[in-house]
């Protein structure tokens, strides 16, 4: 099950490393399942990720205050905000729209309603 577990933290931590550049693709999320399941797995791997220094901190922040960087509170607003306005260039029906404006409101709902870190 090790062996399980790490193949699957490596994955969210790829999917997480994406993430930085591709605007579809939530960082934090990927890290935090990258996180717990290193510590399924390997204690070296998850020691390694909570102290590096890019993927370590927001880690942390949630970890021990529930929290979201505002750079990246604003990061994921103008990326919902792209998306959402490519969905209507692209011309979806006005239901797929609706379904999409209020998945992405709450979203955002939970986003800023989070302390900053």
């Amino acid at each position: 099950m090790r062996y399980l577990w790490a193949l699957f933290g490596l994955l969210a931590l790829a999917l997480g490393t994406i993430g930085i550049v591709a605007p579809l693709l939530p960082t934090v999320p990927f890290l935090l399942l990258a996180a717990f399941c290193f510590s399924k797995s390997s204690e070296r791997l998850h020691n390694w990720l909570l102290s590096h220094p890019t993927f370590g901190p927001p880690i942390a922040d949630w970890n021990e205050r529930g929290a979201i960087s505002l750079a990246a509170k604003r990061l994921a607003t103008i990326s919902i905000f792209v998306v959402f306005g490519i969905s209507i260039a692209i011309g979806l029906r006005t239901t797929l729209l609706l379904i999409q404006a209020a998945t992405l409101s709450c979203v955002l709902l939970f986003i800023w309603t989070r302390p900053n870190s």
